[in-house]
């Protein structure tokens, strides 16, 4: 009797894994763009099938259910702007507060590249944290906390050089800082422009103590 070799195949991987694979990645991509367009409650998984062009049976393929599905939005959200936080906040190039500076002119050419179409997911998410299940919560928390810190550590830069005032709380201007933004976000969607934005960012490095 001849045994079937077990010996791994040279060559690319077997095609149905890498379709499998971006086939979830494009159902992420997909979701984000609807959820920080119209929010989680009103999103239907319709829409974001039609965006990727698969049937219902692939996104419960990949998704036990919605709440699941929402979950991997989120962390994919997360990482991303994370990364890009970490892109413009430890440039060492830089001082911190034109760090934070850089980071908001990058924030804003995004809102207006999708003509103010699409805010924060994390932010849009918690303005309607009572429609959403109950497992979003925390997760929501955890992130704006860890937005907070890198703010907070850039400002503790800006503070060590001489920026800021030694006395300032740095833990609560990042607080303060997020707070803000994520209404000028939202404004900037119902105006349709990046005005809200700006004033907000030249407000708040305006009253910063020195």
């Amino acid at each position: 009797m001849t045994l079937l070799s077990t010996k791994p195949r040279r060559g690319r991987p077997p095609k149905v894994s890498r379709e499998n694979h971006d086939t979830k990645a494009e159902l992420i991509r997909s979701g984000l763009e609807q959820l920080t367009e119209s929010g989680f409650a009103a999103s239907g998984i319709d829409p974001i099938l039609k965006r990727v062009g698969v049937p219902k049976g692939s996104f419960y393929h990949y998704f036990a259910s919605k709440e699941v599905f929402g979950l991997a939005v989120i962390e994919s959200y997360a990482n991303y702007f994370a990364n890009k936080l970490d892109t413009y906040l430890l440039d060492q190039t830089y001082s911190p507060l034109v760090r934070i500076s850089h980071f908001v002119e990058n924030a804003k050419s995004g809102l207006e590249r999708h003509h103010f179409t699409r805010g924060c997911l994390v932010g849009n998410l918690g303005q309607e944290v009572h429609l959403l299940p109950e497992s979003f919560r925390p997760i929501l928390i955890d992130i704006f906390l860890s937005w907070q810190q890198r703010i907070s550590d850039c400002l503790k830069l800006a503070q060590a050089s001489g920026d800021i005032s030694k006395s300032a709380d740095c833990e609560q201007l990042a607080e303060c800082f997020w707070i803000g933004w994520e209404g000028a976000v939202s404004r900037t969607r119902l105006v349709g422009n990046a005005t809200p934005l700006d004033n907000y960012f030249q407000y708040f490095i305006a009253s910063l103590p020195r």
